[in-house]
């Protein structure tokens, strides 16, 4: 069994891929916008938001809920932010595209081998339909994801703007 990366239709938003990344790579902030993953915090607030960080979310459906540890994997600021899920069975991730209307974001995911194996040794001769039914669900929560990120993205650009216009600095002098 193999597992191809999965790419989403991407969404502009109107907002620059720094305020996009900063947004996305807050990961206390993804219960904000994630149909499933209902909070998240840093294992280690020192080293929060850089490669090899590590963070546990709270993930909850209707019939379960469930706690996964992850480490970020890609920490580029305006480019990308990913990470994955105990550290190798999936990989979830955020590319961000600069353009002239503001930015292209899209959300990858993809089952890793050892994530495939881990599911094949758990699951025995279920294994491929347990793949397929976590893949639609992933693949089916991202349109509800990229609408709240790009409201909350948008919302925030109009207001660092407007305060800028204003005469006022979004940070201290």
């Amino acid at each position: 069994m193999s597992s191809k990366p999965s790419a989403v239709p991407s969404v502009t938003v109107q907002a620059s891929a720094d305020v996009l990344y900063d947004l996305v790579s807050d990961i206390t902030r993804t219960g904000q916008w994630s149909p499933v993953c209902t909070s998240c915090w840093w294992d280690d607030e020192d080293i929060a938001g850089e490669v090899g960080a590590w963070f546990t979310g709270r993930n909850e459906l209707p019939d379960r809920s469930w706690e996964t540890r992850s480490q970020v994997v890609a920490a580029d600021r305006g480019r990308e932010f990913a990470w994955a899920v105990g550290g190798s069975f999936v990989r979830w991730g955020y590319l961000l595209t600069p353009t002239a209307a503001g930015t292209t974001l899209t959300e990858t995911w993809e089952f890793l081998p050892a994530g495939i194996a881990m599911f094949e040794e758990k699951y025995g001769d279920t294994a491929s339909a347990q793949i397929t039914d976590r893949t639609r669900q992933a693949l089916d929560g991202i349109p509800k994801t990229f609408t709240a990120i790009k409201q909350i993205a948008e919302s925030t650009a109009a207001s660092e703007e407007a305060r800028t216009t204003a005469g006022f600095s979004p940070t201290p002098m």
